[in-house]
């Protein structure tokens, strides 16, 4: 499914809009861990990896929720996040469900390079 932040597609035309969609997921994060990493020089990096799986769960959540409403394509995707507590971190990505048919030929092979990866 072609996923952008755009507001359009250039190339495509929308025939509907569908509506919001949105995929959501909760991380946590382990102060200890964080603490001890910051008196070794860590960067982190484990939980930027946390943050990276997320936010690919939180996308794919969007895209089945644009799926299962007959979308092919999602335009104007966002990030949000907030604290839950003081060590939950929610993820949520949303956009705008849309039917978008491919107008040019360029558009035409992004659509086939787009189903052929879902396949893949």
């Amino acid at each position: 499914m072609l996923v952008v932040t755009t507001e359009s597609l250039p190339g495509y035309e929308i025939r509907a809009v569908l509506g919001e969609v949105l995929g959501v997921t909760a991380c946590t994060r382990n102060p200890y861990v964080a603490g001890f990493r910051a008196l070794d020089g860590g960067q982190g990096a484990q939980m930027a990896q946390v943050l990276v799986q997320s936010r690919a769960s939180a996308i794919s959540q969007m895209i089945n929720a644009a799926h299962s409403r007959g979308a092919t394509a999602v335009i104007g995707m966002r990030f949000d996040n907030r604290d839950i507590t003081g060590n939950w971190v929610e993820l949520c990505a949303y956009g705008t469900a849309v039917v978008a048919v491919p107008i040019t030929a360029e558009a035409r092979r992004q659509t086939a390079r787009t189903a052929a990866e879902e396949v893949a």
